[in-house]
């Protein structure tokens, strides 16, 4: 492992999925193959991007190397990985793409983030894509309230990625930046369907003095899938220009964050004094 890939590695797990230098503004995941040599685990940190299919796409650039990097061969060989994204390890399944889903997907990509035909024109090879599809989240040791706090992490990094591309994208809206905002929404809206389905109904049979307050966060759910549904009808009628998705995204962050601050205040230290 090169010295900056451990850095990078030691920075992402000490900071739940955060890391600075040329990741600061890029959605990160640690991708964990198995050596197809050695037979011994090996952890790479790689740039992701959500698909319309909710897989996570990973290119295996080398940075425009001739030769395909190690964990691309490690998967070939054997195709079961880890991934770790924000605080969450995932047993995933890996796909590459080929023929023209590999073409429209690589040119999707390189329309949002130009660096990759760079490295694609820097090589002979066709640098693949590969699809990560992931299972459930593996069990952690967190307590049952931080792990809510980390699922708001995520979606709180995600909708501040999702304002950053919109800041740096032209008058008109490009697919992969509509797919990112797509898959918030998706993300956002399963999230409290969750929550509404099986936290809320536990706290109401073992703390019913906190009926008023789960009543509001449920309320609240319902306004936030209002902004969602009409981002999402927005962005599927292609009628959003820069500044219009600028607009309702910033909003429903607001909304959002405002949520997220509530629910933590009145329920992370019940849920901590909860076993687990």
């Amino acid at each position: 492992m090169s010295d900056f890939n451990k850095a990078v590695i030691e920075e992402f797990r000490a900071h739940e999925g955060r890391a600075g230098g040329p990741f600061e503004n890029a959605r990160l995941l640690l991708l964990t193959t198995t050596g197809a040599r050695s037979g011994r685990p090996h952890t790479v940190p790689l740039a992701f991007l959500p698909d319309d299919r909710g897989r996570l796409l990973v290119i295996a650039s080398a940075a425009g190397s001739p030769r395909h990097p190690a964990w691309y061969h490690n998967l070939r060989a054997d195709p079961r990985v880890t991934v770790e994204i924000g605080a969450f390890t995932f047993e995933a399944e890996t796909e590459i793409l080929s023929g023209w889903e590999r073409d429209e997907t690589f040119a999707r990509i390189v329309a949002a983030i130009p660096k990759w035909a760079e490295y694609q024109r820097k090589t002979d090879r066709v640098i693949p894509v590969v699809a990560l599809t992931l299972g459930e989240a593996e069990p952690s040791d967190r307590r049952r309230g931080d792990e809510l706090v980390a699922v708001h992490d995520m979606f709180r990094r995600e909708l501040a990625l999702v304002r950053h591309e919109i800041s740096g994208s032209g008058p008109r809206l490009g697919a992969q930046l509509r797919i990112n905002c797509l898959m918030v929404c998706r993300g956002l809206s399963r999230h409290h369907v969750t929550e509404d389905a099986e936290l809320f109904p536990v706290l109401d049979e073992e703390h019913p003095e906190l009926g008023p307050v789960v009543r509001r966060l449920r309320a609240e759910h319902e306004a936030v899938e209002r902004l969602l549904g009409e981002l999402r009808t927005a962005l599927d009628a292609d009628d959003l220009g820069r500044d219009g998705l600028r607009e309702k995204v910033d909003h429903l962050t607001e909304v959002v964050e405002a949520h997220f601050g509530r629910e933590e205040e009145q329920l992370v230290p019940v849920l901590n004094g909860r076993s687990r």
